[in-house]
């Protein structure tokens, strides 16, 4: 039995949900995708500021997970993660528990974007206690001077 399942989210249109409860510790799921140069991406308008699912690999590679069989696409930012990103040395990147996870529960993690002169184009609808309305990465969080929250999607 997998244990995630795709949801209508209440973060931003579809997600991922634990299919049953989840220990922290746990490989949720592997993020697949096709393996693509910095140069392609800079190139390719495909990569702009829209949806991206881009992964960082390397100095010179990253992971194109936009592609239907790559379900891991569909775990939401949240400011306050049940997930994280397992990086195996660039060869494989998995989702993973840092808690338990209760049945039902949404599945999460921290996108990490940087806080940078375009931090204001990714909105947080999270909702969580301590969300500051951007998508940015906790480290940087202390940076946003005035905290906007913002309505989930629903």
């Amino acid at each position: 039995m997998k244990l995630y399942k795709t949801i209508k989210s209440n973060i931003h249109r579809h997600g991922l949900s634990a299919a049953k409860d989840i220990k922290g510790g746990t490989k949720i799921i592997q993020y697949k995708g096709k393996k693509i140069t910095n140069k392609e991406s800079d190139e390719n308008k495909k990569y702009g500021w829209d949806i991206t699912y881009l992964f960082t690999l390397n100095k010179k590679y990253l992971l194109d997970g936009d592609f239907k069989y790559n379900t891991a696409r569909l775990v939401n930012h949240s400011c306050n993660p049940n997930c994280e990103v397992l990086d195996n040395n660039g060869s494989e990147i998995w989702i993973s528990a840092i808690q338990n996870i209760n049945k039902n529960e949404e599945l999460t993690y921290d996108y990490g974007f940087s806080f940078d002169s375009y931090y204001k184009d990714h909105a947080c609808k999270c909702g969580s206690d301590n969300c500051v309305g951007y998508i940015i990465r906790e480290g940087s969080r202390w940076r946003i001077q005035e905290p906007i929250k913002l309505t989930k999607n629903i």
